[in-house]
């Protein structure tokens, strides 16, 4: 690999700024990514142009890449399903007889038990970050609206309880991936290590921790506390010209006629997308396992290995079919109209798509720069063994907000930090925390994460406005992490 230097870092700093700037996602990230290839093939204009294309078609010769593409299309047509057949609706009047119930007990109290409720269930879908921020932004976002609480602030719920509870529980496809990385830098027993990490692995605790004090004393700041006194004062979930994350269609999809509203219609499917998450791992992975003792030792090792990306896939096909048996069983709906909703599903979530092949992109053309690389080689020369677990933790935040990705973080960061740990001297569990927890708060910060994006499509939130009201419960997090690594990093040398 060419060494890039310094111009490594420029097209992911160039796409962030222009996205904060203009506002236009996807035109940030395409010049992002262009500015990279056109860097890689010696400022040649017509190459790089030429090299840019072809590098989002290369998304899809990455089997991982494609699938994730796939899964965010065909959640879309999930989405319609569970609408259509007035499970959702269901769904929400349960919740809405609970509201009434807190409403004659306190009046006020409804707001803080819907929003706790919404944060409970987003830490309970710790099987998959998308699958946890859909499922919240999609199934609060109505009780939301009617109790006048604005778009961002379940969009800040849904983004900061999925991931931070996905690393926080491995047992699901982020376990799997950090498994598999530990594996290669010849850690004996990664399940343990990962284990033990997760003690000194501050950020997402503090994450999950806010959400909980925001939401039990509304302690609302910044950008979100402007959102709140907004819609207290004039009724409006969004600022005036934001625009929400997905089309209308899918948030205000009108449900059959004529059935009745049942909230099984709902939960059923939804249930099978997180059940067969596990079982998707574990069969994915059933091969892989060379030696093992008993079935439960296997199974576990199985999950450890498992595809993470053809589990999201599969589960979220079982899902639709088990949703396509039960509405038929009921007779909701014929087999044509099933297809069409698909498809009307799918070309809906066509701009998700699209964003999650512009994140993949960039993420690749930095790899081609060595931008994780360039970052990492600059910190060696000066860094002091007490200092390595906060400059950890703010690397791999960097690099996360830069990139938009945790995993890919995680795969560039872990290669770097495992061996300064080993040459420094310093606690491998501490220095492998701070790498995770950089790589979920930079992921937090970034206006191109996947997560923070469907955190925003699900809750139909203004992307731009759903990161600015993150930012300072993010930052605070960030900060406070980054003091906890440096009083750890010189208490234990």
């Amino acid at each position: 690999m060419d060494n890039y230097g310094f111009l490594s870092i420029l097209p992911p700093i160039i796409a962030i700024i222009l996205a904060l700037r203009t506002k236009q996602v996807y035109v940030a990230l395409v010049f992002g990514i262009w500015f990279a290839w056109v860097i890689i093939n010696g400022w040649n204009f017509l190459d790089g142009t030429l090299a840019t294309i072809e590098g989002m078609v290369n998304v899809f010769k990455d089997p991982g890449q494609t699938r994730t593409i796939m899964f965010s299309a065909l959640v879309g047509a999930l989405l319609l399903f569970i609408q259509y057949s007035k499970g959702v609706e269901g769904f929400i009047n349960r919740v809405n007889k609970l509201i009434d119930y807190f409403e004659k007990k306190q009046s006020g109290y409804s707001r803080v038990v819907v929003q706790l409720l919404a944060t409970i269930t987003g830490l309970l879908l710790f099987v998959e970050t998308s699958i946890s921020s859909l499922t919240v932004g999609t199934l609060y976002r109505p009780i939301f609206d009617k109790l006048k609480i604005p778009r961002e602030k379940l969009a800040y719920i849904a983004d900061s309880s999925s991931a931070p509870s996905s690393i926080l529980i491995p047992m699901n496809a982020w376990g799997a991936f950090i498994m598999g990385l530990l594996l290669t830098y010849d850690i004996e027993n990664p399940f343990s290590m990962l284990l033990s990490s997760i003690k000194y692995n501050f950020y997402p605790i503090l994450a999950i921790l806010f959400v909980f004090i925001v939401i039990i004393f509304k302690k609302d700041i910044g950008p979100m506390a402007k959102a709140e006194k907004r819609t207290r004062e004039t009724g409006k979930l969004l600022n005036d010209g934001s625009k929400p994350m997905i089309s209308e269609t899918i948030t205000s999809f009108k449900p059959k006629e004529g059935i009745e509203a049942k909230s099984y219609n709902m939960v059923i499917p939804l249930l099978t997308m997180v059940l067969m998450m596990p079982i998707n791992l574990a069969y994915t992975g059933w091969n892989k396992v060379e030696n093992y003792s008993s079935f439960g030792n296997h199974l576990s090792q199985a999950i450890g290995k498992g595809s993470g990306s053809s589990s999201v896939l599969y589960a979220v096909i079982a899902s639709l079919i088990v949703a396509m048996i039960l509405y038929r069983a009921q007779g909701i709906m014929k087999t044509k109209e099933m297809v069409d909703l698909v498809l009307k599903g799918i070309s809906e979530l066509m701009p998700l798509a699209l964003l999650m092949l512009l994140a993949f992109a960039i993420g690749n053309a930095c790899n081609e720069l060595g931008t994780g690389q360039f970052v990492a080689n600059w910190s060696k020369d000066w860094l002091s063994p007490e200092f390595l677990p906060a400059v950890v933790f703010i690397i791999s935040s960097f690099i996360a907000f830069s990139t938009g990705t945790s995993w890919g973080t995680f795969a560039i960061m872990l290669a770097i930090s495992i061996p300064m740990a080993n040459t420094h001297g310093s606690d491998l569990t501490l220095v492998i925390a701070a790498t995770l927890g950089g790589g979920i708060f930079g992921d937090h910060c970034s206006p191109i994460s996947d997560t923070s994006i469907i955190s925003s499509m699900a809750s139909a939130s203004d992307h731009i406005d759903h990161v600015r009201t993150q930012l300072p419960y993010a930052l605070i997090g960030g900060v406070i992490t980054t003091v906890l690594y440096l009083i750890l990093g010189f208490s234990m040398h």
